[in-house]
């Protein structure tokens, strides 16, 4: 299985018009392609402004074949309208040595990754779910040993927590260290109470593979009491399934 995510930032007042495209022309198109298997539109709980199309293929050559085919593209422009303009701008020195002041675009970010495991339900159509992605670091060459710890350990564990319907474990065509493990739950109350109550022991199973630079964070923290932010924290976030349909 394949994954793509288009995350974008939309004008908050324009979220039911994006809502309905995405209801009435995005799912039609995208239930035609060959090789598409599950679409949803997502908002992210933290940012107000976030939304993120999340689409399941078959493979990656019809992921690929979708965006060639210029129906992404034109589905994109659809929503155009509605997405935020960049509040960035970029200030250049015109030949007659006049100063511009210009908006720079803030395009729609996409990113694709390969499945490595994922649950044997099929994801269908629901009236409540919950999304949660959560980014890892791992060491370079050690991959594997994560890959393993999460499939013998980490994924029976979660078929048993109680709301967790659907989980999917990722690796980024983009960077090879990268791991995205998705998970899909039943409300925002289960996905909460297994943060709270679970998360943390699973995260110890899978600790020695992350990044050194996450290593060095753990340990200066427990022995300092300090809070260190890096670039390899892991990244959680939540989002609320607003539209979503499977494709048989």
């Amino acid at each position: 299985m394949y994954m793509r995510l288009v995350k974008a930032r939309y004008m908050p007042v324009s979220f039911s018009l994006i809502q309905k495209i995405y209801d009435e022309k995005i799912i039609p198109e995208l239930q035609k392609m060959k090789g598409c298997l599950f679409a949803c539109l997502i908002i992210s709980d933290i940012e107000p402004d976030e939304a993120v199309s999340l689409t399941l293929w078959d493979s990656q050559e019809n992921a690929e074949s979708y965006v060639r085919s210029g129906v992404f593209q034109t589905l994109l422009a659809e929503l155009n309208p509605y997405l935020s303009h960049s509040s960035e701008w970029k200030v250049e020195l015109t030949k007659d040595l006049k100063v511009e002041y210009n908006p720079v675009p803030e395009e729609p970010v996409v990113k694709s990754y390969r499945t490595l495991l994922e649950s044997s339900q099929e994801i269908n159509e629901s009236e409540s779910m919950y999304m949660r992605l959560l980014s890892l670091n791992i060491q370079p060459g050690k991959f594997d040993e994560f890959n393993k710890i999460y499939t013998d350990e980490i994924y029976p564990a979660l078929k048993e927590v109680e709301g967790c319907r659907y989980q999917y474990l990722t690796g980024s065509d983009e960077n090879p260290n990268e791991a995205i493990s998705i998970t899909i739950w039943n409300s925002r109350e289960h996905a909460q109470k297994y943060e709270k109550e679970i998360f943390a022991s699973l995260m110890q199973k899978i600790q020695p593979t992350l990044s050194d630079l996450y290593q060095w964070k753990m340990a200066l923290e427990q022995s300092e009491n300090w809070q260190v932010k890096t670039s390899d924290d892991i990244s959680v976030k939540y989002y609320n399934v607003v539209s979503g349909m499977g494709f048989k």
